[in-house]
């Protein structure tokens, strides 16, 4: 798995990605935090894999436009055809060194084989 000092991804949210508040739209954290998912899950599994279900969410603060978005990935539970990989999202806020957490989520991802069916994927190398 990628080093745990190393984000998985890193996004920077625009005016575009806002709501009516001026805060960024919650589904736009929900679809940064699937790819991030998806990138260590399909690492992992070294398959092409699918999200399954989110298991856990929380909204912890707000992200605002400037905020630079860091998404922290592990696996943290393997099965035979999925694997749950627990991510947190650290914003650096726009013009300061203040790190905050602002989500953290557990999504679960299976991998599939070509026509689309849950498919076993090799040992397990540890989590």
């Amino acid at each position: 798995m990628a080093d745990r000092n190393e984000p998985t991804l890193r996004a920077a949210p625009m005016p575009s990605d806002c709501n009516a508040n001026g805060d960024i739209f919650g589904g736009w954290v929900l679809a940064q935090m699937d790819i991030a998912g998806g990138i260590a899950a399909s690492r992992f599994m070294q398959k092409r894999c699918v999200t399954r279900a989110i298991e856990a969410m929380t909204f912890e603060a707000p992200i605002r436009v400037g905020d630079v978005v860091s998404l922290y990935t592990r696996v943290s539970r393997a099965g035979r055809t999925s694997v749950t990989v627990h991510i947190d999202t650290i914003v650096q806020r726009k013009f300061g060194a203040e790190s905050v957490k602002v989500t953290e989520g557990d999504f679960v991802f299976v991998a599939i084989d070509d026509d689309g069916r849950p498919t076993t994927f090799g040992p397990n190398t540890g989590i």
